[in-house]
């Protein structure tokens, strides 16, 4: 008997969840990036600068962006690290990773892109300095997994760093379900012409773990010193931690 596993509020055998989160992410690429800034009112510019200063890489590291998509992190991670630097920009998706590539490529911001699979990196063990996915890991099958990969493929001393949708403080609660299951839909509907697949990413967002059980989940899968910081009230929150 298949095993089974969430997307969204659906129950689906596990081996079907890539391709129903291929299909959100395929349907959704070329809008990504306008409905990001609807989305969070800009503020996922902010979360995003605030994550990678939480990295704290250094000129000539390396860095591997994990489901990196429209290449946002990336660019911020290029201008840490430098010329003598390295960062890798991979998504699962083909569609959201032309879009970063693309995007990085007018802007004269060459980097290595690689199509892979967060529970299955082809990087060899020690190798990055850091390791980052922004608004990914909700989206992967075994989240336990990915992040054992992230770990394993981290130098010593090196960090993870997990920039996603958390648990939003009490009060905060009856207004944020409204704006996820009415507003956002009806946005996607508009501007990407796609209401299923923002239902979805709302869905998806109840569904991953909150800011204590994804701790948890960083330190059983090896990682040590690990914290996470709270934005906009919990509607996200970054985790960051070490292999020592």
């Amino acid at each position: 008997m298949s095993k089974t596993t969430h997307f969204g509020f659906q129950t689906v055998p596990e081996e079907e969840k890539a391709k129903k989160v291929a299909g959100v992410f395929t349907s959704v690429a070329s809008k990504y990036d306008i409905m990001n800034d609807l989305m969070s009112v800009g503020l996922h510019r902010i979360w995003k600068r605030f994550a990678v200063g939480l990295a704290n890489v250094h000129e000539g590291q390396r860095v591997l962006d994990i489901a990196g998509g429209s290449g946002d992190l990336s660019r911020l991670f290029l201008d840490k690290v430098g010329s003598s630097g390295q960062v890798v920009l991979t998504d699962i998706n083909n569609a959201m990773l032309r879009v970063g590539r693309d995007r990085l490529l007018d802007e004269g911001k060459a980097t290595p892109t690689a199509q892979c699979d967060a529970e299955h990196l082809p990087f060899p063990d020690n190798y990055f300095d850091c390791v980052s996915i922004a608004f990914g890991l909700r989206n992967v099958t075994h989240k336990d997994a990915a992040l054992r990969e992230m770990r394993r493929v981290l130098k010593p001393g090196g960090r993870v760093i997990v920039l996603e949708f958390s648990k939003v403080a009490k009060p905060l609660e009856k207004m944020y379900d409204l704006y996820s299951f009415k507003l956002l839909p009806k946005m996607g509907e508009i501007i990407a012409n796609d209401a299923d697949s923002y239902r979805y990413l709302a869905e998806s967002i109840r569904m991953h773990p909150g800011q204590e059980e994804l701790k948890q989940m960083m330190v059983d899968a090896g990682l040590e010193r690990v914290e996470y910081f709270n934005m906009t009230g919990g509607v996200v929150a970054v985790h960051r931690g070490y292999k020592l």
